[in-house]
């Protein structure tokens, strides 16, 4: 683990006063939550249009799919956008996608396209992947004690994106009854400009020639032992919270709810995905990032137990509640252990790197999801999703002597 521990022989003073730490984040919470209602709406809504457009029925949920490919796809052009102009330069051009999602899928209902409309979900996956970065940039200037607070406190600007993006669905599908959810995705083209407007403000260290370099070999720095156990829980608990999710709003309206009933689950899981996070960089300071991964892949087991037991709405919105806050300790806590394994110099690679990983295996059960729902049904989906938490926690178990290190990221908060 000597690999594991050179971040900390190269740490960098902070390089932004305590006002503009604070400005930034308040920026970027902003910014997270009104962003974030892109993702709230593609998946609220692209199983639904997929079904009603889609040649095949069997391609019903392709679109989100096609989301989350544009995630993979996109995450490393925009890690090089942001190394070589900085990290603004890069999310302006995420808002810019953001803003087309909306065009393209209001023109793609409006004209019956379901190609045009998977074209629109690939750029609101290159929005999204954007939007996640939000949260490195977080600590990007800040002192390491404070690192993993701003990280988790960024990401609870999502709860505003869970009630946004649903009622943004709920109080738009039907103005232009000739083609429900237009002007849902114009709304949602309207709040990514708004993103844009705020993000504007933002005010990081621009790109040293040193981050410009990159650092140590990419090759040397993932094989740590540290970084491949928050790799694989990381891709773990965001790949079934989008594996689970992509194929619940349709697994409702097939056993018989109502779409109301599938937007305020849709709500409730991303409000559970984004509240904890005001207090998970503490819970992080004080148990270790490990412990916090193990909760959340603990709760996520829990939710797919509770979907077993019963298709009631109720079934589904505990599934989804208990979903949301295991992502949200499993993802943050894998991301808290990222931060622990680069120098400052190479954060934008490494970072954009280990977010490739995580979103391609997202797109991979993305796919398997949209398939097993058309081939079998909701508890299918289900108790596959048991395989990749075995995984996880295999890692995590086979890395115990390296996650005894991770509660040195106490130590540095003290």
């Amino acid at each position: 683990m000597s690999d594991a521990a050179t971040p900390h022989e190269h740490i960098e003073l902070p390089a932004l006063s305590e006002r503009e730490q604070r400005g930034n984040i308040a920026r970027l919470t902003v910014a997270q939550a009104l962003a974030g209602a892109n993702s709230v709406v593609v998946y609220a809504t692209g199983a639904i249009i997929g079904h009603t457009l889609a040649p095949d029925k069997t391609l019903a949920t392709l679109p989100i799919s096609i989301f989350v490919v544009g995630m993979a796809a996109c995450i490393l052009p925009a890690g090089a956008i942001a190394r070589r102009y900085g990290r603004r330069m890069a999310f302006l051009a995420g808002a810019g996608c953001g803003v087309l999602v909306g065009l393209l899928a209001a023109l793609a209902v409006m004209i019956g396209s379901f190609w045009l409309f998977c074209l629109a979900t690939f750029f609101g996956g290159a929005y999204a992947a954007v939007v996640l970065s939000f949260r490195f940039a977080a600590a990007d200037g800040v002192s390491p004690a404070k690192r993993a607070r701003a990280l988790s406190f960024v990401m609870g600007g999502g709860v505003v994106a869970g009630v946004v993006g649903p009622q943004l669905v709920n109080y738009t599908m039907y103005l232009w009854p000739a083609h429900m959810f237009a002007a849902t995705f114009i709304a949602q083209a309207v709040v990514a400009a708004l993103s844009a407007i705020v993000l504007l403000g933002v005010k990081l260290p621009k790109p040293t020639a040193a981050e410009i370099a990159g650092g140590r070999p990419l090759g040397l720095i993932v094989r740590q032992p540290l970084f491949i156990t928050a790799m694989i829980c990381g891709a773990v608990s965001y790949m079934l919270m989008n594996f689970l999710m992509t194929a619940a709003p349709l697994a409702m309206q097939l056993c018989g709810h109502s779409q109301e009933s599938s937007n305020l689950g849709l709500q409730w899981h991303v409000i559970a995905m984004y509240a904890p996070s005001f207090f998970t960089g503490r819970l992080i300071t004080r148990f270790g990032a490990g412990r916090v991964v193990s909760a959340g892949l603990l709760l996520t087991g829990l939710a797919t137990a509770v979907g077993l037991t019963g298709i009631d709405v109720a079934h589904f919105w505990l599934t989804l509640i208990l979903l949301g806050i295991g992502w949200n300790f499993g993802f943050i806590g894998a991301s808290a252990l990222v931060l622990e394994c680069h120098r400052p110099e190479e954060k934008t690679r490494v970072q954009s790197f280990n977010d490739f990983i995580v979103f391609g295996t997202m797109a991979v059960g993305s796919f398997a999801s949209g398939g097993l729902l058309a081939a079998y049904d909701w508890n299918m989906v289900l108790w596959v999703s048991f395989a990749p938490l075995v995984l996880a926690v295999l890692a995590l178990s086979m890395a115990a002597v390296n996650m005894r290190r991770v509660p040195a990221m106490q130590d540095h908060g003290k």
